[in-house]
């Protein structure tokens, strides 16, 4: 079934879901399940409740957040998650749909509320997202809790039609479409950004882990024979930028090297990075949302995966496999030395020019990538067709 064609007929059936979100250390955990929730309330209305360990985390993502216990923001029901509190009494009883974001462990006296239920509900195990092999043999496997005997379901997001898909809003493409067929959307985002650059300048977006290999691509877009406008949202990766220039990086302030122009820039909501990512020429992302974000943006781009003891380049592979599919090997070598090199810490200034020269490629691989993307059944339609199949 098309993600377009999911009818709204799981309201009666499964009217409650509840989403518990525990922050590791960065925004990727928060990211994902906060899109999901908004999601599932908005074009299925369901009604959602999403638990979440840190508050603070949360607000940076969504600014109008409160310091408080519970509260409604578009259409969801905000719960702060602390400890074992999430009891039959605060919770108002376990509910249908139970979604444990990244095996984040639910609390004991919650999973002894869902055992309690006439009617078991349902549960996933939420995995991360990735593109190796094994997402589609284990995808929707059920284990038993060995305590309760309730039935826990592996989801797992990916990009074949056998795992769980990835997160994206119904309108998600029309929108960058309109948002990137108008130009003065772009000029008055970046007026509002207190960005001046030209049109022969070309607008990246820079947000990534710390990583040595970074003063390497400043200096290669320094020396470039075109213009680069590095724009970074406040966070960890600012005081590495400040080291390779030697001076700091006041928020707003834009510092010319060169080439190269460095601005930081507020650390934004969703939405509004959605709109940086459309407006940049090349996106440079981390983890796992803004990933998907960047994919949905139809721009060339540099993945920071999450480091995992060497895991994470097994993961980025499988990633590079799907991604470069439909390049010449010349052009597949060029993406995959550029991420490479970046996952590494290795040397970025021959592999950024290389990937520069098969820029233009590169954009439309990007683009057509996107859309063959939007065209299957997207992660919020896959968990409800899922649960409208077993009842």
């Amino acid at each position: 079934m098309d993600a377009k064609t999911v009818q709204v007929t799981i309201d009666k059936a499964v009217p409650r879901w509840d989403i518990f979100c525990a922050v590791v250390d960065n925004f990727g955990d928060i990211g994902v399940c906060w899109r999901l929730a908004r999601q599932l309330a908005a074009e299925y209305n369901l009604s959602v409740r999403l638990w979440v360990d840190q508050l603070a985390p949360f607000r940076a993502l969504c600014p109008t957040l409160q310091e408080c216990d519970q509260q409604w923001l578009e259409g969801v029901d905000v719960r702060h998650w602390q400890g074992e509190n999430c009891t039959p009494e605060t919770s108002d009883g376990a509910a249908d749909v139970v979604v444990e974001g990244f095996a984040c462990n639910l609390p004991a006296a919650y999973i002894e509320a869902m055992a309690a239920r006439e009617e078991a509900p349902i549960w996933f195990n939420l995995e991360y997202l990735t593109a190796e092999p094994w997402a589609d043999e284990y995808h929707s496997l059920p284990s038993i809790d060995a305590q309760t005997g309730l039935r826990k379901v592996l989801f797992v997001p990916g990009f074949s039609a056998h795992t769980g898909g990835i997160l994206r809003e119904r309108d998600v493409i029309e929108r960058r479409d309109q948002w990137q067929s108008h130009s003065t959307y772009r000029s008055l985002f970046l007026k509002q950004l207190n960005v001046q650059c030209d049109h022969h300048t070309r607008l990246v977006s820079l947000f990534s882990y710390e990583n040595s290999a970074l003063p390497e691509l400043l200096r290669a877009m320094e020396q470039f024979s075109q213009k680069h406008c590095v724009l970074v949202p406040m966070g960890r990766v600012v005081a590495s930028i400040e080291s390779y220039l030697g001076e700091s990086l006041p928020l707003g302030q834009a510092i010319t090297r060169g080439a190269l122009t460095v601005q930081a820039i507020p650390f934004l909501a969703q939405a509004e990075y959605d709109h940086l990512l459309w407006s940049c020429d090349f996106n440079i992302v981390r983890g796992e949302d803004s990933l998907v974000r960047a994919l949905w943006a139809g721009k060339p781009l540099l993945w920071h995966i999450y480091p995992q003891e060497g895991e994470h380049l097994i993961k980025l592979q499988a990633f590079l496999t799907r991604y470069t599919e439909g390049l010449t090997p010349e052009q597949a070598a060029a993406v995959t030395a550029l991420w490479m090199a970046w996952n590494t810490q290795a040397s970025m200034v021959e592999p950024w020019q290389q990937a520069l020269a098969e820029l233009p490629t590169l954009s439309r691989q990007a683009r057509s990538w996107a859309l063959l993307q939007s065209g299957k059944t997207d992660l919020a339609a896959k968990m409800v067709q899922f649960c409208t199949k077993l009842v």
